[in-house]
This record gives C-alpha cells, sequence and structure tokens, in this order.
C-alpha cells in the first residue's frame, strides 16, 4: 500500500470516528458549530425543509428527529397514538432541550404534524413555528407557483425571525452547496455497500444522520475524506443478508446493532431519515426556486407524497435487482399512518416478484429487542445464511 493511500485511509477513520461521534451526541455536535460558526440555530422537523433558505440566512439548519424522552410531557398535547418522532419532539420541546433554537420549521405533511403546528405554538411559545405545505398534485401545472410562493413565505418569515435579508444570491450559494453534499451523499451509499465491514449498518446510519446537526461546509469536507479513503481500500465480502431498507427511520440504534450483529448489511435504502433526502438531484435551469420546486416535484415513491400511481414497489424492486440485494427490510414507524397506508401495495408488489421482505415495527422508544433479534435470525437462516 502507498503512502498516499495510508494517509487518505488515516483520514477516513479521522473523519469515520468525528460524524459518527457526532451523530451519537446531536446537542453536544450543534452546540459546538454554533460556537465554531458563530451561527445560530433553526429546527427542521421532518421531512423536505427548505434548509437552504435557512442556511442562507447564515443559521444552522438543526434536523429534529425525535430520541429518546419522557413522553409523559407531550401527552397533554398528543395522544398516544401518534408517532414517537412527534411525541419525542413535543417532549424534548417542552424540556428545554430545543432552547437553543431561534424557531423550528414544520411541513405539514401528515396529520400529526399538521397538529404539532398548532400544539407547538401553545406548549413552547417561545420558540416561534414556521408551518408550511406542500402541494400533494404535484403534477399539475399550479404545483410548482403554489410551491414557490410558499417558499418565499418561508423567507418572509426566518427573515423575521432571524433579522437578516436573504438574497435569492445567498440561496444560489446555499442550494450549490447542499447540491454538492447531496451528490457526495449519493455516491457514498453507492460505495458504502462494497464496503460491509467497515460501513456495517450503524456506522452508515451515523454518518448520514451526522449531516443533520452540522454546518454543511463541515460535515461534507468529512464525507469527502471518508468517500476517498474507501476508494483506495480493497473491497470487502459480504458475510451475510444483504437487504434494503424501507421506510421512514431505522432507528433506535439497537435495530441496526441486530442487524451487524448477524452479519446483515445494508445494500441501499428507501429510508425518510436517509436516501430520501439526497436522492433527487436538483434539474439545470430556471431560477433558484424553480430548481428547489423541482426537486419536490421530481420525488417518486415516498408516502408523504401524493401519487397518482404508486411506484414505491417498482422502485425497490429496482434497487433490490441493481444493489444485489437478497431482501427488503421493512421498518415501519409505529403509528405513521402513511408508511402503513403504502405497505400492502409494494408488499404485493415484491411477492409477485419473489423477492422476500421482512417487516418490523419500530418505536424511538423501544427498550427490548430481542423479539427483533430473533425475527432477523430466523429471517436469515430462512434465507440460507
Amino acid at each position: 500500500m502507498s503512502t498516499d493511500s495510508s494517509k487518505m485511509q488515516e483520514a477516513m477513520q479521522a473523519a469515520l470516528e468525528t460524524l459518527t461521534q457526532a451523530a451519537r451526541h446531536p446537542k453536544r455536535t450543534v452546540m459546538t458549530m454554533a460556537q465554531q460558526t458563530g451561527k445560530g440555530c433553526i429546527g427542521c422537523f421532518p421531512v423536505y425543509t427548505p434548509e437552504e433558505i435557512i442556511y442562507a440566512a447564515g443559521h444552522l439548519p438543526v434536523a429534529l428527529w425525535g430520541g429518546h424522552a419522557d413522553l409523559r410531557l407531550a401527552d397533554r398535547f398528543l395522544q398516544g397514538f401518534c408517532c414517537s418522532v412527534m411525541r419525542a419532539n413535543m417532549a424534548l420541546g417542552l424540556a428545554g432541550t430545543y432552547n437553543v433554537l431561534k424557531a423550528v420549521l414544520i411541513p405539514g405533511f401528515c396529520d400529526t404534524l399538521k397538529c404539532m403546528i398548532e400544539n407547538w405554538k401553545s406548549g413552547v411559545p417561545h420558540i416561534p413555528v414556521i408551518g408550511m405545505s406542500y402541494p400533494q398534485m404535484r403534477w399539475a401545472g399550479f404545483a410548482k407557483d403554489y410551491l414557490i410562493s410558499e417558499y418565499k413565505r418561508v423567507r418572509k418569515e426566518i427573515e423575521r425571525v432571524t433579522g437578516v435579508l436573504i438574497s435569492d444570491q445567498k440561496i444560489e450559494d446555499a442550494f450549490a452547496l447542499y447540491e454538492d453534499c447531496r451528490a457526495a451523499l449519493r455516491e457514498f451509499v453507492e460505495i458504502a455497500r462494497e464496503y460491509p465491514a467497515t460501513i456495517n449498518a450503524v456506522t452508515r446510519h451515523l454518518v448520514i444522520k451526522a449531516g443533520g446537526f452540522m454546518d454543511k461546509a463541515v460535515y461534507i469536507a468529512h464525507l469527502k475524506e471518508i468517500i476517498s479513503g474507501l476508494k483506495v481500500s480493497p473491497r470487502e465480502k459480504p458475510v451475510g443478508l444483504r437487504v434494503v431498507a424501507t421506510g421512514y427511520m431505522s432507528e433506535p440504534q439497537g435495530l441496526l446493532e441486530i442487524l451487524d450483529e448477524g452479519g446483515v448489511s445494508i445494500s441501499g435504502d428507501d429510508l425518510a431519515q436517509a436516501s430520501r433526502q439526497f436522492r433527487v438531484p436538483g434539474r439545470d435551469g430556471g431560477s433558484i426556486w424553480d430548481r428547489m420546486a423541482n426537486r419536490a416535484i421530481d420525488q417518486r415513491g415516498c408516502t408523504f407524497l401524493c401519487e397518482e400511481r404508486k411506484v414505491r414497489g417498482e422502485m425497490l424492486i429496482k434497487q433490490v435487482r441493481e444493489t444485489g440485494a437478497d431482501a427488503v427490510l421493512v421498518c415501519m414507524m409505529k403509528f405513521c399512518d402513511p408508511e402503513e397506508f403504502d405497505y400492502p401495495v409494494y408488499k404485493a408488489q415484491l411477492e409477485a416478484e419473489k423477492i422476500p421482505h421482512l417487516y418490523i415495527e419500530v418505536d424511538q422508544q423501544m427498550t427490548s429487542f430481542e423479539q427483533i433479534r430473533t425475527r432477523v435470525q430466523s429471517f436469515s437462516e430462512m434465507l440460507g445464511y
């Protein structure tokens, strides 16, 4: 191995350590980033919030994907049948964990998110909330105009909260940085499947997740070091089952640890917390507002966006074929109605193509994983691993 290759691999290991630790300790990461950059922070509820506008305002977009929390705090505002991510976000807001934020941006994709917009105003009034809507009939001509008007309204709201005027040029620059980051993430997930030991299920998840808590300019530098280091490393053979993961998210981390214990590797994903955020590149041409709107309009196979014809199953089948995966792992977020509505459709499509799948119900607050461990082990054995 050459000296240059050794240095690139050392840099990769350092970058992996930085990003995995950043994802494991989100609050510490956000506070460190804010201190180092001098930027304020604005929270982004899942999914597809226009982070570029926040970044253009000289602020850090912070991903709010829930976590472990005392859900009893949220019981005054959200029913027990709301998903654990939203209940955790409400509980963390009530507990003061999000007090570092100047505002939160919430898209109203589902009934729970729509309720969150109003409940946040009552429960956490000291942190302003900016609600926004995405057009469901994205194929209609007026959808793009409506979405652009929403983006421009969000810009005004962020200007009001931050006291910073946001020019179109600043958004252009932010969009270019984010496009660079999204391209790097697409390259990362492509190459990561060739290194199932170095980039196991937990590490893959944490590397992607870290981007939600760091300045994108800092994050992308570490991400590119990882990609460069992998390119000069010998390929690694998978030792067990290879899956394409689909669903809202693959947390809690205990689930991923079980996959790693059993030698199950992630060949690709269709997760809202992962590839759905970066799999669609922006179109060329048009104004910055056109390009931002087109990214949302071009998104396919996402349960939170209406489609005339459901194509998620077709996309999963294609991904299984292209990545050489053995099966699909369905990470079904408990009480996530949109995801549950999609499941029967793509389940039938997978079965028609004789692609096996394992359905696992996940909840961010779960602490016992023995049943999941048994099911993963049994599934692997059934497929000959």
